[in-house]
């Protein structure tokens, strides 16, 4: 049942081939000028707010949340929903709080929104080093995982071939982001939307149908399947074993709703939005999209445990990521006729152009910032605008090959800890500066700068102790224990430590420095809340 046949695994290469030449073909058609800031870094926000939304949607949804948690649905069934539930609510907690104030404030990056009251070298350099702190795991996650997946859908074994396969691939991103920019960029990731949604959802209505359109059966089956009875539609079954399965679980998802959606290279598409209106259309286009997502990695995660067995999936990948494309394989039954290997090929290909967009994504996020906010911006009046474009194309490539060459190293372990520290990042260090810069009159520099270094520093302290990184047989290291914060993630020490830190640094910088700072958000209040001023004005 875990096997491909022959046919599937090569019109999948003649697929993968083919996708490649034609997005990189993308790329180069629409890459920006030479010397067009405003085109390489927002696209000028010529996208559609239905475009737009794909391109938002496509950024959140990596090739990890389709793998990582249609396998942890697959293997741990209530718990599995749930994460895939609390994915949909951080990119609606994106909309409602975030979103316009975002684009309002900045221009190109992060840096652009938080220097915006509180410019300075120091403020950039910070915002730049979180950024390449929170995503650099994410893009190992997804090029090591390129390896496995194809080795896994083509058959073929080898850690030299492996290697082969993210070398070459890391090139393909690394090009996607250094000549496409956010336009090409957002190209891929919107064809990568239609093509997973659209393949997803017919995988998805092949298991109801098995089912007589009865989802109730089709989860009393994935119980019975599933090794552990009744126990799989409750919650606990992924943390069992902890001293707190329950606060573990609460914590993790709490993790993924704040941290999730603030991102870099999620929040680096509000700024590809020409107004107000427009980010908020965009934004319910992007909602939706995860929303549709959501319940098709539902159904096909459940499916995954009820045609083919718990045991038979954890035994493919022990983290489940594979449980996807079993269950695609699954739903068409024994026989399986061209049309099906046809239907199979393009979840093949949309599971493959997930991880090319990802990371190329990713790496524009990285590629950006470190170009605008910290090269740039030493020299910012002297830096013609060809020369901060050539150095976005260089930083990719500065970010580009180490990323390779660091998957290379850790695509045999488990990479679990590595998205979970995405996240961590992301909630304890992103979230709260973005939540007090853009909305606490008082927050001072001092304050902001103790946030973003503060909390990253405890989520990098927290994170080797946790569970995913030793301790267990799924873990990162499952050869030692140094286990000595059990818990699944660091959010119930580094969410509140972040924004602590940064009412502390505020406080700490004195009343007249708040004053200050007051005064001068008072300023701009009108512009960051509703838009008052367009930007670059």
């Amino acid at each position: 049942m875990t096997g491909f046949s022959d046919s599937a695994q090569a019109m999948s290469l003649v697929a993968f081939s083919a996708v490649a030449t034609i997005t990189l073909l993308l790329c180069v058609m629409t890459g920006p000028d030479r010397d067009d800031l405003d085109e390489f870094y927002t696209g000028y926000g010529s996208l559609s707010p239905m475009r737009n939304g794909l391109a938002i949607a496509g950024d959140y949804i990596s090739a990890a949340t389709v793998l990582g948690t249609g396998g942890v649905i697959a293997l741990c069934g209530y718990d599995g929903v749930v994460l895939a539930l609390s994915t949909a609510l951080s990119l609606m907690l994106l909309m409602f709080l975030l979103a316009e104030p975002l684009r309002n404030a900045g221009r190109f990056t992060m840096g652009d929104a938080l220097a915006r009251r509180m410019p300075g070298r120091a403020v950039r350099i910070a915002a730049s080093a979180v950024t390449l702190a929170a995503l650099l795991p994410l893009m190992l996650v997804q090029l090591a995982g390129t390896g496995q997946l194809l080795a896994f859908i083509l058959g073929f074994s080898g850690d030299s071939l492996q290697t082969g396969c993210i070398l070459g691939l890391g090139v393909l991103m690394i090009s996607y982001a250094a000549i496409g920019g956010m336009k090409g960029t957002a190209l891929i990731q919107m064809l990568k939307m239609v093509m997973l949604l659209g393949s997803g959802a017919v995988i998805a209505v092949l298991i109801l149908q098995r089912y007589d359109w009865d989802p109730g059966a089709l989860f009393d089956a994935a119980a019975a399947q599933s090794g552990v009875g009744p126990a799989f539609l409750h919650s606990g079954l992924q943390f069992a074993g902890g001293p707190a399965p329950r606060l573990d679980m609460i914590v993790s998802q709490l993790t993924v709703v704040v941290g999730g959606a603030c991102l870099p290279h999620v929040t680096m598409r509000m700024y590809t939005a020409d107004s107000a209106r427009q980010v908020r259309r965009s934004m319910s286009w992007a909602v939706s999209s995860v929303v549709l997502f959501v319940l098709v990695i539902t159904v096909v995660g459940f499916g995954a445990t009820a045609l083919i067995g718990r045991a038979v999936i954890a035994e493919a990948d022990p983290q489940g990521n594979t449980a996807y494309l079993l269950a695609s394989r699954a739903a068409f039954g024994a026989e399986v006729s061209t049309a099906e290997t046809l239907l199979f090929t393009t979840v093949t290909t949309a599971i493959f152009l997930t991880l090319l967009a990802s990371v190329a994504g990713m790496i524009l996020a990285c590629a950006n910032s470190l170009a605008h906010d910290v090269f740039a911006a030493r020299a910012r009046e002297t830096t013609s605008a060809r020369r901060e474009m050539t150095l976005a194309r260089v930083s990719a490539l500065a970010v580009g090959i180490p990323a390779i060459l660091l998957a290379t190293l850790v695509q045999h372990r488990s990479l679990q800890p590595l998205v979970t520290l995405s996240f961590c990042l992301g909630a304890s260090a992103i979230a709260p500066a973005l939540v007090y810069g853009l909305f606490w009159r008082r927050y001072t520099r001092t304050g902001l700068l103790c946030t973003l270094i503060g909390g990253s520093l405890v989520v990098l302290l927290l994170m080797p102790g946790t569970n995913l990184v030793s301790g267990s047989p799924v873990s990162a290291f499952p050869e030692h224990d140094f286990n000595w914060f059990p818990f699944t993630t660091t959010g119930l020490v580094s969410i509140p430590a972040g924004f602590a830190l940064g009412w502390l640094g505020t406080v700490i910088s004195g009343p007249r420095r708040s004053e200050e700072q007051r005064r001068q958000y008072e300023a701009v209040e009108g512009w960051i809340l509703a838009g008052a001023v367009r930007r670059g004005e």
